[in-house]
């Protein structure tokens, strides 16, 4: 048995880069899963049908920035699945962002960055909450970033959105706790998935080698680096533990 049989997930951003690598350990623990991103998750889910059975799995083209979009996907999965037990709040722009100097980021972009990384995960826990509250249940996993405790130089859009992330997953641990309901943050370092090292090789190359000297242990991480951590936040074995931040970076925080 997988720890997360019975329990139904949903994933944004699960189709690329780390969030593909989400999507299929929590499959592979048993979990029956809707993917939600802005690329196609055909292939995705195909895969993920293929190893674990054609009810394993849902895709929905999704931009989590857009509540309508959002009431959609989750009337979806509710209509496929019957519940919603774990969220992981995982879509984020990152990869595609280019260090900028402060006094020279766009207003635009900044709007967009908080957008999708702030906005989505508010209004995806705000549509799903209400289906956990009434079962007496629920994960919300948000996707942070180490980065909060150390800075990124000329990424202050990206930084700024995840420590609002934190902040976030305090208080809705404070509000939600009461109807079961568990909020927890999982916090990367820099992580050398597909997507960024294919999307921004200008941002691997500026803070790979520093980000690795910074490290108690000295090499690059990788996706799988993350998914331990993943799926002890959404499974049983976390029912004790909310408002918390998980910091996976090598030790990168404690230099």
């Amino acid at each position: 048995m997988g720890r997360l049989d019975g329990r139904v997930a949903i994933v944004t951003g699960g189709v690329k880069g780390i969030g593909k690598h989400y999507s299929h350990a929590l499959a592979a623990e048993g979990a029956r899963l809707m993917i939600a991103d802005i690329a196609d998750g055909n292939e995705v889910a195909d895969a993920i049908a293929g190893a674990h059975g054609a009810n394993s799995v849902a895709s929905s083209l999704t931009d989590v920035s857009d509540e309508t979009a959002v009431k959609a996907l989750v009337a979806q999965t509710i209509e496929r699945f019957g519940k919603i037990d774990v969220l992981v709040n995982n879509a984020a722009l990152f990869a595609p962002l280019q260090e900028t100097k402060c006094t020279e980021i766009d207003a635009a972009l900044w709007d967009r960055v908080m957008a999708i990384n702030l906005r989505g995960p508010f209004l995806m826990a705000k549509h799903v909450a209400p289906h956990m509250r009434a079962q007496g249940y629920g994960k919300i996993i948000n996707i942070g970033s180490g980065s909060i405790f150390h800075g990124i130089p000329w990424m202050l859009h990206y930084v700024t959105s995840k420590g609002g992330i934190m902040a976030m997953t305090r208080v809705l641990a404070l509000e939600l706790g009461e109807h079961g309901i568990r909020v927890n943050t999982l916090s990367p370092g820099l992580t050398m998935s597909e997507s960024l090292v294919a999307e921004n090789p200008g941002h691997v190359a500026t803070a790979r080698d520093r980000v690795v000297a910074a490290r108690s242990l000295k090499r690059d991480q990788q996706p799988q680096d993350l998914l331990g951590a993943l799926v002890f936040l959404a499974s049983a074995d976390s029912d004790f533990m909310t408002g918390q931040n998980v910091l996976i970076d090598g030790g990168n925080a404690n230099t």
